[in-house]
């Protein structure tokens, strides 16, 4: 029978397969760029600026979700609960205290960011601390720690600026081949032809194929969160059912953009709807930036603890 530990080496296995996709992707597209163009310098320089980026993103990317979800700090004193659940839940998971943030949003829902964990935030909603009963919000909390302590903003960071990078070095190529770009010689044998239409191929499928890889490593860090979190409480029923309420809940949340809707404890626009006996299908899953709550419920109930 599965266990919560085998639960989350399952989904570490699969999210490095996915990021290590990711690279290759990447670096088959600037070579083919490079290739059609007879220049060895264009693979460098999207090497270079791939690492510029990643880097950029990582560094200031708490400040920028925090300024984007319009969360206000919220002290000890202001709530003391909020502090003392999180505080006990950091100390299990042998994490630094986060910095606690609050979002006025009616909407339940909650997101972890920070470049490492001596500079994490967790924030929550009004709606959260409305809806959810103590249980509940130690899930939550739980599974927001767990992203912390997997590094999942690091993960996250570098799958979102590769996946930005196949898209414009893809569109570059693209329009650069559609004003002639491509020297005569590679058009005029037929070898060169072939590689040409294959790379035009590889442009137009690159970017989709980056997008799909990108969202599939949201979802098995959700998975993984979830699994990680519940070592922290021992109480999987408790996470199982703030997803319940949460996707329950009608509130969109009015801060949340397409660039932060990964980040959050669960997907901030309803486009899942509830959680129920029905199944989302294979082609709608694929697009999600979580996994379906059904899924999750599913595998929470199937762990052993």
């Amino acid at each position: 029978m599965a266990t919560i530990y085998t639960h989350a080496s399952a989904n570490i296995r699969r999210t490095w397969l996915l990021v290590s996709a990711m690279f290759i992707l990447i670096i088959a597209v600037f070579w083919a760029a490079s290739y059609a163009y007879q220049s060895p310098a264009i693979l460098w320089f999207g090497v270079g600026l791939s690492l510029l980026m990643n880097i950029a993103s990582y560094w200031y990317s708490d400040k920028l979700v925090l300024a984007m979800a319009r969360a206000k700090p919220v002290s000890e004193r202001e709530n003391p609960e909020l502090h003392r659940i999180i505080e006990n839940l950091a100390i299990t998971a042998g994490l630094p205290k986060p910095r606690v943030y609050f979002v006025d949003d009616p909407a339940p829902n909650a997101f972890a960011t920070g470049r490492n964990a001596a500079r994490a935030v967790v924030a929550v909603t009004r709606g959260l601390m409305e809806r959810l009963d103590r249980s509940e919000l130690e899930g939550v909390l739980a599974h927001e720690l767990s992203h912390i302590g997997n590094r999942d903003m690091l993960v996250s960071t570098i799958v979102v600026v590769l996946a930005g990078m196949v898209a414009i070095i893809s569109d570059m190529f693209l329009r650069m081949t559609w004003f002639g770009g491509l020297r005569s010689n590679d058009r005029d044998s037929r070898a060169g032809g072939i590689l040409m239409a294959v790379a035009l191929i590889g442009a137009i499928l690159a970017p989709i194929a980056a997008m799909l890889i990108r969202l599939a490593v949201s979802r098995r860090r959700e998975f993984l969160a979830d699994a990680s979190g519940v070592l922290l409480t021992r109480y999987p029923e408790g996470l199982a059912s703030a997803l319940r309420k949460i996707s329950a809940d009608p509130h969109r949340l009015q801060t949340a953009t397409n660039a932060t809707a990964h980040l959050y404890f669960e997907n901030p626009f309803k486009a899942d709807t509830q959680a129920g006996e029905r199944r989302t299908p294979w082609i709608v899953k694929i697009f999600m930036t979580h996994p379906p709550v059904e899924d999750r419920i599913r595998a929470l109930q199937g762990m052993n603890i």
